[in-house]
């Protein structure tokens, strides 16, 4: 009666000895085939094989580490599967990446945002004291020229939309960030005019305050800042802007920071609604708008005068200028000022416009820049 029981033990063991043979074969024939089939890609361009420098030049630490990055680098086996990981990453498991956090419902959100908000600040990073103290001393400064200047700081895409992130968020009822509220709060102490966006972006709203596949705004949230500014400036001029609709397919920048052809491929643009104003070039803007790529997306981008100075200048009724970097609004925007004094030429208001983030990651920090000498 134990026959067929041990002849059954005895087949399934002899299949997991067959199968865990089998494996440690394939892995062999992985570990030979792939520096073979580098080596003859070399050959083929060649070159002599790059394996080939560790045994020419003295081993140390940063030698082994430079040859590791080459590697990685020219790897024909890397080049071929990683943008196929890549893809299984993003579809089955949610992962985007180092920079690139997978929200539900299509929704992308920027890693190093998430951070900011949800970490302890790291060494390198600016404080809240640094902020303010680089803020007050330029609005002191333009002050004594007889320049008013407004702060607007941009809402996180995740300090407003928590919910898309993670099913257990809800949207939000304060300022999430206590940094970002200890911002606040000091500028209300200084007597900074502030004008806040989040409570704006609290309310419910049809469309968007940002777009899914972006860390940047929506022309809708765009809008809903633009006309906040302008009423919170309170002075209305009488140029007309010419407006014509437009619509457009965009991939945001949250996929292009994916680096990846095969997931760039499978996933659709995102469809977006905007108006394009015809924007009036003059010298004479009372207005200047000191920003980063917020003021810079659909304005240089496509599809051109539908950015946030355009939208302002519509709702002020007179043309504004503006200076903006790419994450450079904390430092990099002032220094730009401070090399074009021309720039500051017939200016009542500056607007100073920056990403929530960027109270701790702006690019050079908070530093104290003063203002350019007075054109002559």
């Amino acid at each position: 009666m134990n026959a067929p029981e041990d002849v059954c033990g005895n087949n399934n063991g002899h299949r997991s000895i067959a199968s865990s043979r089998a494996l440690i074969v394939l892995f062999l024939l992985l570990l030979v085939t792939v520096p073979f089939l580098q080596i003859l890609q070399e050959w083929q361009r060649g070159e002599a094989p790059d394996v080939l420098r560790l045994f020419v030049q003295k081993p140390t630490k940063r030698s082994i580490a430079e040859f590791e990055r080459r590697m990685e680098e020219s790897s024909i086996v890397t080049r071929v599967l990683r943008p196929w990981m890549q893809a299984v990453q993003f579809f089955a498991l949610h992962d985007g990446g180092a920079k690139v956090s997978v929200g539900r419902s299509g929704w992308l959100f920027y890693t190093p945002g998430i951070n900011a908000i949800t970490q302890r600040r790291q060494d390198g990073e600016s404080h809240t004291s640094d902020v303010i103290s680089a803020v007050t001393a330029y609005r002191n400064a333009l002050a004594a020229r007889g320049i008013r200047l407004i702060v607007l700081p941009v809402p996180n895409k995740e300090s407003v939309y928590p919910q898309w992130f993670s099913r257990s968020s809800m949207p939000p009822t304060r300022i999430i960030n206590p940094e970002t509220r200890a911002f606040f709060e000091a500028c209300d102490v200084a007597g900074v005019e502030v004008v806040d966006l989040f409570a704006r972006f609290r309310e419910m709203s049809r469309d968007s305050y940002y777009l899914r596949q972006d860390t940047h705004w929506s022309p809708h949230g765009m809008d809903v800042a633009a006309k906040l500014v302008a009423e919170h400036i309170g002075i209305h001029g009488a140029t007309h802007f010419d407006s014509n609709p437009v619509k457009l397919d965009r991939y945001g920048d949250l996929i292009h920071m994916l680096q990846s052809p095969t997931i760039f491929s499978w996933l659709p643009p995102e469809h977006i609604e905007t108006t394009q104003f015809k924007a009036i070039k003059t010298d004479e803007a009372s207005v200047l708008v000191l920003g980063d790529s917020f003021s810079r997306i659909f304005e240089n981008d496509e599809p051109g005068d539908a950015g946030f100075i355009t939208q302002l200048a519509h709702h002020l009724g007179q043309p504004a200028t503006r200076i903006s970097h790419d994450g450079g609004a904390s430092t990099l925007v002032r220094q730009e000022l401070f090399r074009h004094p021309n720039k500051l030429a017939n200016i009542k208001v500056v607007v100073w416009e920056f990403t929530e983030r960027d109270l701790r990651l702006g690019i050079e920090g908070w530093q104290i820049v003063p203002l350019p000498p007075i054109a002559k």
